[in-house]
This record gives structure tokens, C-alpha cells and sequence, in this order.
């Protein structure tokens, strides 16, 4: 038997990268899967590069409302929610001296209050023993200059994943999250900084990663597969590093 066999999960963020190998790892896995993403062109295009039960919802991770009307979608599609992947962010490059509250704002509402209204608006549609996953970063325990308002959005997060644990618990809901280090991802082409200033800073992680490359996309896909699945009916208020050592050695 399939390990998501006939379980509904929302991958946001899903029309690239991780989202998308995540999403794909749970069709493969007998999962019913709704896809989000703010480009309904990028979404339009996944139609032929997916197979098995699936729908594409078009969703701004920032907004409250969005969040609202894709739980309520999911529901009409294909009822209650066994997995919630909270994927979606956005990455900001910008020392203290040039960072401006728009670029703050911008960050926490897509890296903190977008993930944490998604999972209000699923509270009452969550199976009993549904999994949620948040993806987080090793730049919570690791200090990077630039990185002010991206290290903090996901600082919070990680205290959000101790704390609803805590409130889901009771319900058999798991709440946990992936940290990945140095992934292979459009993420590092939305910025707000000269393309050469991210090939400077991409450059020099290889040399600090103990396996000496950049992750993909499929091996944080296989974590979330690992967190949505049975296989970790016994973890909660976790957050596993997918980094290659970055943040651990």
C-alpha cells in the first residue's frame, strides 16, 4: 500500500522547487494533492506534468483571505485534510542599513502570518492524526549577514511549530518542521539584490557543507514525505535539518 494512500494534502508554494517535488512525492505516494501558487500561468502549466488526483489553486501566501478560500476548495474537492505543507516564502537579501519596513513586512507576511492563518483556516478540517509541516531553515540557528528579516521570519516559525504541537497534540495532530541548508532552488532568484551579489554568497556554501554540494529539491521532498507519512506517527514539535552538515558540524 501506497504510504499516503487516499489522504488529501495542500502543498503551497507548490509551482517550483520543493513545493513542486514535494507535491509530485505525494501524488507518486496515492495522496490527493492541492497545489497553490500566486502565478495561475505557472499553475496552468503544471496540468501536464502531474499525475493522479490533484487540483491547482491559486492562492497569494500572504493573504488571510486566500488562505480561507483554499481550505474551503480542498474541502469541496475532496473533503477533510490529512497533510498541510507549508511551503511557500519568500527570500530577501538586505543588510541592516538598507532594510526598510517594506521588505520586513513583506517577509514576515509571507514567511510567518501566511503559514500560521493557513493552518486557523484548516483547524476545523484537519483529520484526527493529519500532519502538519512547516518549512523553516538553518538560518534560524545560523547567523548570515543580510539576512535580518528572512532569519527571524523563520526563528518565528520555529517557535509556531513548538507551540501549536503543543495545541494539536491532544487532537493525535503532529506539527513539525524541515529546516533545509543549502538547497538548489528558485527561492535565491527572488530577491531584491543584484543577481551577482546571490552567486557570492551561493558560492561560498558548497565549502561550508560537510557533504560539499548544494541539496535538492527531492531530498527536502523526501522529508516531508517522512513527516506526512506513518513512518513518523511518534514526532512532534521537531524540526529536522536537511543541510548536509551546514548548520550541524
Amino acid at each position: 500500500m501506497k504510504k499516503l494512500e487516499g489522504k488529501v494534502a495542500i502543498v503551497t508554494g507548490a509551482t517550483s522547487g520543493i513545493g513542486l517535488a514535494t507535491a509530485k512525492q505525494y501524488l507518486a505516494e496515492g495522496a490527493k494533492v492541492v497545489l497553490t501558487g500566486r502565478s495561475q500561468d505557472k499553475l496552468d502549466a503544471l496540468k501536464n506534468q502531474l499525475e493522479g488526483e490533484f487540483a491547482l489553486v491559486r492562492a497569494e501566501a500572504s493573504s488571510v483571505a486566500d488562505s480561507k478560500a483554499l481550505v474551503e476548495k480542498t474541502v469541496e474537492h475532496f473533503g477533510k485534510i490529512d497533510v498541510l505543507f507549508l511551503n511557500a516564502g519568500v527570500f530577501r537579501l538586505e543588510t541592516i542599513d538598507g532594510l526598510t519596513e517594506e521588505i520586513f513586512d513583506e517577509v514576515h507576511n509571507i514567511n510567518v502570518k501566511g503559514p500560521v492563518f493557513t493552518v486557523q483556516a484548516a483547524y476545523e478540517h484537519l483529520n484526527e492524526g493529519a500532519s502538519i509541516i512547516f518549512n523553516t531553515s538553518v538560518v534560524n540557528i545560523k547567523g548570515f549577514g543580510g539576512m535580518t528579516a528572512y532569519s527571524a521570519s523563520k526563528a518565528a516559525l520555529r517557535s509556531v511549530v513548538r507551540t501549536l504541537a503543543a495545541e494539536f497534540g491532544p487532537r493525535g495532530i503532529r506539527v513539525n518542521a524541515i529546516a533545509p541548508g543549502p538547497i538548489d532552488t528558485p527561492i535565491y532568484g527572488k530577491h531584491n539584490v543584484p543577481q551577482e551579489n546571490i552567486d557570492a554568497m551561493a558560492s561560498n556554501f558548497p565549502s561550508l557543507v560537510s557533504l560539499g554540494r548544494f541539496g535538492t529539491s527531492e531530498e527536502i521532498a523526501s522529508t516531508a514525505l517522512f513527516l506526512a507519512a506513518a513512518d513518523s506517527s511518534y514526532i512532534t514539535g521537531a524540526e529536522i535539518p536537511v543541510d548536509g552538515g551546514f548548520a550541524q558540524v
